[in-house]
């Protein structure tokens, strides 16, 4: 077993709807090891999104602690959080988020603008994240001129031109065929497998979800199953995939 990379430790997260409470992670203790993939699935309002935002610094919780490596991100100040983001955090979103008047390169080159890079290094940094995502030859187009596959190939370059600690990804072949969301799901393995990217992805989808090494899924904020798909045959996965992805809050 490889050294925990993420802790999360009673974590508690509650939003305010008017007057009412709502609590969407309930003392959730979970940990994640370095170099591992992890799908998080459950149905909608399970609290998927809200723990993979807690873990990437996006949120804060209302009580519990948060540790990536020796950091504990939990007690951080904004200032502090932010410089951290930039880091140690790629994220992928499912609707891309590229800027619609930067091409390729400079979508992908802004994260590196907020480090001390001259320009001549940012530009090698890019030139590699897109030669990896297999689009070197259209770094000069603008995300109109690409396909839903392709601007998604552009977005995880720019997650990953940073070199972070961690590539977090929410519903990242959500809005693409079947065709473009393998390419997307050959690329992130991968990045897992060949550059030993530690990933956790956010998916209602089997089919992403088989390319972990881990499937988690939560339900009504509580962490409910934790099983290795190394230890399910295909028939196995498929069930325990259909159940995660199905399986309702009572």
């Amino acid at each position: 077993m490889t050294n925990p990379l993420i802790i999360v430790e009673n974590i508690v997260k509650k939003y305010h709807r008017g007057a009412e409470e709502l609590t969407v992670l309930n003392s959730l203790n979970f940990t994640v090891y370095e170099g591992e993939f992890v799908a998080l699935m459950g149905p909608s309002g399970s609290g998927k999104t809200t723990l993979l935002n807690l873990i990437a610094g996006i949120d804060r919780p209302n009580s519990g602690y948060i540790f990536v490596g020796k950091d504990e991100i939990s007690a951080l100040s904004e200032d502090k959080l932010a410089e951290w983001r930039s880091r140690h955090i790629g994220f992928i979103f499912q609707t891309y988020n590229l800027i619609p008047v930067l091409t390729a390169f400079e979508n992908v080159e802004l994260p590196l603008l907020l480090t001390p890079l001259g320009k001549s290094e940012r530009r090698k940094h890019v030139e590699i994240a897109l030669s990896i995502v297999g689009l070197a030859d259209r770094m000069s187009h603008y995300p109109r001129q690409l396909s839903g596959g392709q601007e998604q190939r552009v977005a995880i370059a720019r997650a990953i031109v940073t070199d972070p600690t961690l590539l977090m990804a929410d519903e990242p072949t959500g809005d693409l065929d079947a065709k473009s969301a393998e390419e997307v799901l050959i690329l992130l393995e991968r990045l897992n497998s060949e550059f030993k990217k530690t990933i956790i992805i956010v998916t209602h989808d089997p089919k992403a979800a088989a390319r972990a090494s881990r499937l988690v899924r939560l339900e009504k904020g509580i962490l409910k199953e934790d099983i290795p798909t190394e230890s399910l045959d295909s028939a196995r996965f498929a069930e325990a995939a259909s159940v995660f992805v199905e399986a309702r809050p009572k």
